[in-house]
């Protein structure tokens, strides 16, 4: 019973949001704003392809600071589902946390555990989506993704590059991804 139980569980790529599927203009929550990074479309399709889970784990303490509504990251989340359908590609789960130490909105003022460096979103996401994280994967923008995911149990890439999926093609020859997923 437990082999098949762990033979279900699928491995993840774990995305940042901002500064890794969308240009960061500061704190992103208008759509009119939106702009893919270059390659990010892609990256996702090939992840997809490849039989990962694309989850995204996003600090957002705009919320936090005032700056805009968790309503406004769901609507800017759908935007971005909604702008992967053209390239065939899918994002399977949006995480954010709206925490932050130092909060304007006091009900947002924690430091949570699943604010990055800590790996709280990634492991709800492992209980809720039936996870493989020994198969699995982060890539961030900053060291805080790379902290949440060695606190996890994962390995963390470092992006800081212009194109996404020239990064994750160049992570792939000894990588969690094999190159044939990129035909």
């Amino acid at each position: 019973m437990t082999e098949t139980i762990l033979a279900l569980k699928r491995p993840a790529a774990f995305l940042d949001r901002d500064g890794v599927i969308n240009v960061d203009v500061g704190y992103p929550h208008l759509i009119k704003t939106f702009r893919f990074i270059p390659g990010a479309p892609e990256a996702i399709k090939a992840l997809n392809i490849a039989g990962y889970q694309v989850i995204v784990v996003s600090n957002q303490s705009g919320v936090a600071r005032g700056l805009f509504t968790e309503e406004a990251v769901r609507l800017f989340n759908q935007h971005i589902t909604q702008s992967l359908a053209p390239f065939g590609a899918r994002i399977d789960a949006f995480y954010f946390c709206p925490y932050y130490p130092n909060a304007v909105v006091e009900r947002y003022r924690a430091d949570h555990h699943e604010r990055k460096p800590h790996p709280g979103m990634i492991e709800r996401a492992a209980r809720e989506l039936n996870l493989d994280l020994t198969r699995s994967f982060l890539i961030g923008d900053r060291e805080t993704d790379i902290q949440a995911a060695a606190a996890a149990g994962i390995i963390g890439y470092l992006f800081k590059g212009d194109n996404l999926f020239s990064f994750l093609k160049s992570i792939t020859p000894n990588g969690p991804i094999s190159m044939c997923d990129f035909s």
